[in-house]
């Protein structure tokens, strides 16, 4: 006879201990987000960039025209996952930049319990794939803490990058709560996004297996569109050509498809092309060349990220889940200008301070998207692909904080296809989640009374085209840059944010809080931002500067930081100070950049050998792109040192001994910037380095490696990985105090990677 206790036990969960839930028949739910995707820049979007995944989605679903960001990465995401205001959960800025000012410390309290956190107790499986961006910038290290990283805000499992962007080819990858060992050789034709899908389809797969009819809440984060734009090759051959009348008539064309489609009334009046960005006839046939192929590998590589998005869909489909799934997509901020005017083949040049080349620029055009470059387009692409609007992300402007948002759940949509045109706002997107998904947001969790949400729930929108706007009122600030909108009307101000040199040097506005000034719009009647009223309404000019004000001090955006240095001051060192001495033993996982200490001010890498000298790296850091290395090659000691313009190698003049043991370079600014190999403290060689050492050598992150180095090596002398044949005791890194002056070039480099 059966054990009908036990039976029930298994049937019906335990009946000792906490219930769990068991949310039977509830949606599983998808949100993917694009990176630096303007809102001129998809196909469903009046865009001729092709997008048929994205453009199903928005036939099958609802696109939102009115809807807003906050102009730049970790602000958007940290309002996504908290329903909030971004300043309002600590994530005003980037969060590698964390500041002691409640609106700027760069982590989530606790008070404010993400939407994964909510999905995962209310009985869903919680999975995350790609771009974080949320942890501060002393907390992403191996070790810890673990609070801001995705297991600590709700996810059960993640497999991404935690920087603000990577290498498409060769990322710099996290599963879990654990930085992933390079592999020895990459997969042919690996690329992340890619990966990204692969895994995401994976998980979902595994969940539907393991507990069937558990639903999932799955997030997916391209590093697209964001910088590098790598992309395979025949994606970029496909768009051979396509851009050749350049962004002044390719914006009039989208601005034209996007009357027709709806997107933008047609009464529109679109903003002008602004003097800093040049007129495309006034160039040269070269530029025109080069400034059309950046666009070609954009296009290419955001098409190729559609393909991914095709599939992820596609496997949906094959898993019998679309009809209850809702899914949804948004961009975190307009287009990136930060290619500034001519575009850049290797985005660490800005790290460095070194303007970008046009000349640098033509030499690499046929490898543009490629392993070769980490490359950007120019800001007239920025400008076109934010159509209608003016400026782009890191301005409140429209062009940096109004985006495409798609969303498609068949039970909850009463015109697939449709278009809603009320003003929204991303701290909108997780009450409107839980709305869908049937979930009661929890008051306390953990025993901590959780605050209350900004965002409303869209429903009642995505039901009703006709329905009541959920929000009158939205304020914007980032990086000093400030607006809101209020009953109708949008105040704007001039500021000009520092941290780009082209911005710094070309962008019309002011560069000083006390000299701003309210431009004003009335966005019933000005879609596009493009009519000044001011001068003629400065009552309404008075009542708006008076709620942003409100606003600001409600969640916690004062005070404003007006330049880099003043952030520097802010700036919240970590709990456990990284030493200026390092010392790495064999065995030791590869160590972060992020807790090494800088080495610009000077230093000595040194390795100690327990056996004779072999051949082989004995350390490396980065790539082809920035990094160095120490090895051995045909038993003479060398050490290369690639920033973004140079490439400086040290040989020794004399071969390796049985009986050498420490082999060491130095590096010393104060004489004249003086490389120096030696062995057992012997000067073996030297030179004089061309240039500085850049604060950062990766934007996205890399890892000294001890005992060999990964693809993508750097120094051409080898291949990856060219272990070391003989036997370290330890690696040694002493390195000077950096000069706080030159410490203002980290935050340009956060500023650069968001």
């Amino acid at each position: 006879m059966a054990d009908t206790a036990h039976s029930a036990s298994l049937t019906e969960g335990p009946r000792f201990g906490l219930t769990r839930p068991k949310p039977v028949g509830a949606p599983h739910v998808v949100a993917i987000v694009l990176d630096d995707t303007g809102f001129g820049q998809l196909g469903c979007f009046g865009s001729t960039i092709e997008t048929p995944a994205i453009d199903r989605l928005a036939s099958e679903g609802l696109r939102f025209t009115r809807f807003h960001v906050t102009a730049m990465c970790s602000p958007t995401r940290a309002s996504f996952f908290t329903g909030r205001n971004a300043h309002r959960v600590g994530m005003g800025f980037v969060a590698d930049i964390p500041l002691d000012h409640p609106g700027y410390t760069a982590r989530i309290p606790e008070s404010a319990a993400t939407l994964a956190r909510h999905f995962l107790d209310a009985g869903w499986a919680t999975r995350a794939v790609g771009k974080w961006h949320l942890v501060p910038r002393y907390e992403r290290s191996d070790a810890g803490p673990f609070h801001n990283w995705p297991l600590g805000l709700g996810f059960e499992r993640y497999y991404g990058f935690l920087l603000g962007d990577t290498n498409q080819w060769r990322p710099h990858l996290v599963e879990d709560n654990h930085y992933l060992d390079p592999p020895t050789s990459w997969p042919e034709n690996y690329h992340l996004s890619e990966d990204l899908v692969d895994r995401a389809l994976s998980d979902i797969a595994s969940v539907r297996v393991s507990a069937p009819g558990k639903p999932t809440f799955t997030y997916v984060a391209f590093g697209a569109a964001h910088a590098p734009h790598h992309v395979p090759k025949r994606w970029i051959d496909h768009y051979a050509g396509k851009f050749d009348q350049g962004w002044d008539a390719w914006r009039d064309e989208v601005i034209e498809k996007q009357r027709e489609l709806g997107i933008i009334p047609d009464d529109t009046h679109a903003s002008l092309r602004p003097p800093w960005v040049e007129a495309w006839d006034s160039l040269s046939d070269d530029e025109k060349k080069m400034h059309a192929r950046q666009q070609e590998v954009f296009a290419a590589f955001l098409s190729h990220t559609d393909e991914q998005i095709g599939r992820l869909l596609g496997g949906l489909d094959d898993q019998g889940l679309s009809e209850n799934t809702i899914v949804m997509l948004f961009s975190d901020n307009g287009a990136s200008a930060e290619g500034g005017r001519l575009g850049s083949v290797n985005e660490h040049r800005f790290t460095a301070h070194i303007p970008e080349s046009a000349a640098d620029n033509m030499l690499a055009m046929e490898t543009w998207g490629g392993p070769e470059t980490y490359n950007h387009y120019s800001w007239g692409w920025a400008w076109a692909g934010n159509a209608p609007f003016r400026l782009w992300k890191r301005f409140t402007w429209l062009g940096g904080t109004r985006t495409p948002l798609i969303v498609r759940y068949p039970p909850g949509i009463s015109d697939p296809g449709g278009v809603r045109s009320q003003i929204t706002h991303v701290s909108d997107l997780a009450p409107t989640l839980l709305d869908l998904a049937g979930i009661e947001p929890e008051t306390v969790i953990d025993g901590v009374t959780q605050l209350s949400f900004d965002g409303k729930s869209l429903r009642s929108i995505m039901e009703n085209p006709n329905a009541h706007e959920q929000r009158t009122t939205q304020y914007f600030e980032l990086l000093g840059s400030r607006s809101i909108i209020h009953n109708g009307y949008k105040a704007t101000t001039n500021h000009v944010p520092e941290g780009l040199l082209d911005e710094e040097e070309l962008v019309e506005g002011s560069r000083s809080f006390e000299e701003d000034r309210w431009e004003l719009f009335d966005l019933a009647n000005d879609f596009a931002e493009a009519k000044d009223i001011s001068d003629t309404h400065p009552e309404i000019v008075d009542e708006l500067d008076r709620v942003w004000r409100e606003e600001a001090e409600a969640n916690h955006v004062l005070p404003l930081f007006d330049s880099l240095m003043s952030r520097f001051g802010a700036l919240i060192g970590p709990l456990w100070p990284v030493g200026q001495h390092i010392e790495i033993t064999p065995g030791t996982k590869p160590v972060s950049d992020e807790v090494l200490p800088m080495l610009f001010g000077g230093f000595t890498l040194s390795a100690e050998l327990a056996s004779p000298p072999g051949e082989g790296v004995l350390c490396a850091l980065g790539d082809h792109l920035g990094g160095f290395a120490l090895f051995v090659c045909d038993h003479r000691l060398f050490f290369t040192l690639v920033t973004p313009t140079t490439t400086t190698e040290l040989k020794s003049n004399r071969s390796l001994s049985p009986s050498d043991r420490i082999l060491s370079v130095s590096f010393d600014p104060q004489l004249h910037n003086t490389l120096a190999l030696h062995i057992d403290g012997e000067i073996v060689a030297s030179t004089t380095h061309p240039g500085e050492i850049p604060v950062a050598f990766q934007h996205g992150g890399t890892s000294l490696r001890v005992g060999s180095d990964c693809e993508f090596e750097v120094s051409k002398r080898y291949q990856a990985p060219f272990p070391f044949q003989g036997t370290i005791s330890r690696v040694v890194l002493d390195a000077s105090t950096p000069t706080v002056t030159k410490m203002s070039e980290l935050l340009r480099n956060a500023l650069h990677a968001d």
